[in-house]
């Protein structure tokens, strides 16, 4: 069993970063593959970025390539969304997912087995 815990969201003026974090409990952190979603009101939720069990490669929606930046740290079972550029079309609550394959697979929800609570991030005008 996986539990995940975002945190780092908040209150962001648009233009501005922020960095999320989630932390994973359990031993196997370092052999899943791991991914950020998100979901805004009265929208499906949405893929963001994921990363393989190695960080050697990483994936991207159109929406946020360039200047999301998702990276992991296995010792700290810990994976990051760096977020730069925000703009008020990224609010949305993330949610951090995890694949116990080790290699990106797909964008679809249903490819990832553990999820985390959330973590609001606003992004004002």
């Amino acid at each position: 069993q996986v539990q995940l815990v975002e945190s780092g969201g908040g209150l962001v003026q648009a233009g501005g970063s922020l960095r999320l974090s989630c932390a994973a409990s359990g031993r196997s952190f370092s052999r899943y593959a791991m991914a950020w979603f998100r979901q805004a009101p009265g929208k499906e939720r949405e893929f963001v970025a994921a990363i393989n069990w190695n960080g050697g490669s990483t994936y991207y929606a159109v929406s946020v390539k360039g200047r999301f930046t998702i990276s992991r740290d296995n010792a700290k079972k810990t994976v990051y969304l760096q977020m730069n550029g925000l703009k008020p079309e990224d609010t949305a609550v993330y949610y951090c997912a995890a694949d116990t394959i080790p290699t990106f697979t797909g964008t679809g929800r249903n490819r990832f087995d553990y999820w985390g609570q959330g973590t609001q991030v606003s992004v004002s005008s």
